[in-house]
């Protein structure tokens, strides 16, 4: 049986495609990570950190932002006097325990 030599030439197109497609995608990094625990945990570590960080750094921002714009909208002795009542109650419910 001979082989059409006619036909490979599209086949060979399309998988130096596929290996072209295989190559950017960069499938050899990937494996290579999943196989080195070690380099998996550290970037795993170093990303959970990052994000922690952001995030803590965000809610303080965010928060900052809501305390500034509450001194600016409400008078600090109305804040004041809802905090009071706040202590006031949580005192009350301790002391009847």
């Amino acid at each position: 049986m001979e082989f059409d030599q006619s036909g490979a030439e599209p086949i060979k197109k399309q998988i130096d495609r596929l290996a072209h497609i295989l190559d950017k995608a960069r499938l050899a990094e990937y494996v290579d990570l999943q196989t080195d625990t070690r380099r998996f945990l550290y970037l795993n570590f170093a990303a959970g950190m990052a994000r922690g960080f952001g995030t803590a750094v965000g809610f303080t921002m965010v928060g900052t932002l809501v305390i500034y714009l509450l001194r600016k909208m409400v008078s600090i002795p109305v804040l004041g006097t809802f905090i009071a009542q706040i202590v006031d109650i949580v005192t009350l419910q301790l002391g009847r325990h």
